[in-house]
C-alpha cells in the first residue's frame, strides 16, 4: 500500500468516527469568552506579566540561543527555579522548555531497563510516552486504586520502582489519593512522581499544589507546567538537589533541547509572584467551579476543569459549536484523548473573567448542555 493511500484511509476512518481534528487559529481581539484554554487565573494577560515578558524580550532577545548547558541558562532561569522551589516547598527545581519535556526528562532519566514503572491508567500522554521511552517494565493499574499500586509494587522483585500519578487529573478533574500513595512508596522504597500541571495555582494552600501538603516527602518527585495557572509556557521538575543534578547530567530531553526563551521565563516568574501575593485567585476558581457544576448537573471537580459527558463525538462537537455561536469557547475531548472513552465537553473555570461575563457564560452553557442532552 502506498503512503498516499494509507493517509487517505486514515482520514476516512477518522471522518466516519467523528474524530477528525483541525487547527483553528484564534484572531486577536476575538469577541468570545475562552473557557477552553488553561489560563485558569487569567494571568497571561495581566499587565505585570505582559510587562515582564516584554521587558525580558527587549533585554535578552527573542530566544535563549542554545541549550541550557551551553549558553541558554540565564539569571532569569535561576530566579524562577529558586522561587518555584520556595513556593511549592520543594528543595530544588529545574526549568524545562515545556511541561511535556519535564515529564520526559524526569521519567527517562530515573527509570531504565532495570526499573519498574507503575502507572495510573489516566495519566497524561507525556507520562505514557516517557514510560515507553524509558524502556522500563510498565504496569498500568486502575485509576486511583491504591491497592492495585501496592500489588504491583510487591512484584518489583528488587527492581527500582516508580509510581506515576497526577495530583488533579486533566480530563475528569478528580484528585489522586496522594497521602496514601506517598506513604506506600515510602514503605516500599519507591519514587512517587506527581504531575501538578492542573494542581499548581489551583489547589492546596494558596495554590501551592497537593504535593506541598505532603511535607518533606523525599520519595516524591514533582513536575509542573508554567503554561496553565502561570499563564506562560515551560515546565519544571522539583525535588532534591541530587535529583536536579542527575537530570542536568542524564535527562536527554533537557540536555539536547533549546532553553526556555527569556519572555516566558520572566512572564512565569511575574505570574508566580502574583499568585504568591493573591491567594484569593485560587479561591475564586473553586467558588465559580462549584456554581457551574451545579448548573450543569455534573460532579464538582477537584480543580479548575469541569467534565460534561456527551452521548457521542458528534453530539459533543455540536454542543461545542452551539456554545461558540453564543460567544463561549469550550473544549471538546473525544477518543483517544479521553481515558474512559466517553466524549465530553471540557470546560475550564477562569478566575480572570469579569463577574457579569462569567454569569453570562454560565447561562449560555447551561442552555447548550440541556438542549443537547434532550436531543440525545
Amino acid at each position: 500500500m502506498s503512503w498516499q493511500r494509507w493517509l487517505a484511509e486514515q482520514r476516512e476512518e477518522r471522518e466516519r468516527a467523528g474524530l477528525r481534528r483541525a487547527l483553528r487559529p484564534r484572531a486577536l481581539g476575538e469577541d468570545v469568552l475562552d473557557l477552553a484554554g488553561n489560563d485558569y487565573l487569567g494571568l497571561s494577560a495581566h499587565p505585570e506579566v505582559r510587562a515582564a515578558a516584554a521587558g525580558a524580550a527587549r533585554s535578552w532577545g527573542a530566544g535563549s540561543g542554545a541549550s541550557r548547558l551551553v549558553t541558554g541558562t540565564t539569571t532569569l532561569h535561576g530566579e524562577l527555579e529558586a522561587e518555584l522551589a520556595d513556593f511549592t516547598g520543594r528543595p530544588a527545581a529545574l526549568v524545562c522548555s515545556t511541561g511535556y519535556h519535564a515529564n520526559l526528562s524526569a521519567v527517562t532519566a530515573l527509570a531504565d531497563r532495570d526499573a519498574l514503572i507503575v502507572s495510573d491508567a489516566h495519566v497524561h500522554a507525556s507520562l505514557i510516552d516517557a514510560a515507553r521511552l524509558s524502556r522500563a517494565a510498565v504496569d498500568v493499574v486502575p485509576h486511583n486504586d491504591v491497592d492495585a499500586v501496592r500489588a504491583a509494587l510487591e512484584k518489583a522483585d528488587g527492581r527500582r520502582a516508580m509510581v506515576l500519578t497526577e495530583s488533579v487529573y486533566s480530563v475528569l478533574g478528580d484528585a489522586a489519593p496522594l497521602p496514601e500513595l506517598a506513604a506506600l512508596c515510602a514503605e516500599r522504597g519507591a519514587l512517587l512522581l506527581v504531575d501538578e500541571a492542573h494542581g499548581l495555582g489551583v489547589v492546596g494552600d494558596g495554590g501551592r499544589g497537593l504535593v506541598a501538603g505532603l511535607g518533606e516527602a523525599p520519595q516524591v518527585v514533582m513536575t509542573a507546567t508554567l503554561s496553565k495557572s502561570l499563564g506562560a509556557m515551560g515546565g519544571a521538575v522539583l525535588g532534591s538537589p541530587e535529583l536536579v543534578e542527575h537530570l542536568v547530567n542524564r535527562a536527554r530531553p533537557f540536555i539536547f533541547d533549546t532553553a526556555l526563551a527569556p519572555a516566558p521565563t520572566a512572564g512565569a516568574l511575574a505570574a508566580l509572584r502574583l499568585l504568591r501575593d493573591r491567594p484569593d485567585l485560587p479561591e475564586r476558581i473553586h467558588h465559580r467551579a462549584a456554581r457551574l457544576a451545579e448548573r450543569l448537573g455534573v460532579t464538582r471537580s477537584a480543580g479548575a476543569v469541569l467534565s460534561v459527558p456527551m452521548s457521542s463525538p458528534q453530539r459533543a462537537l455540536a454542543a461545542q459549536d452551539a456554545a461558540r455561536q453564543a460567544g463561549v469557547r469550550v473544549g471538546c475531548f473525544r477518543p483517544p484523548s479521553v481515558p474512559d472513552g466517553v466524549s465530553r465537553l471540557r470546560i475550564t473555570t477562569q478566575a480572570g473573567i469579569a463577574e457579569d461575563a462569567w454569569d453570562r457564560a454560565v447561562e449560555v452553557l447551561a442552555g447548550v448542555v440541556e438542549r443537547h442532552r434532550r436531543a440525545a
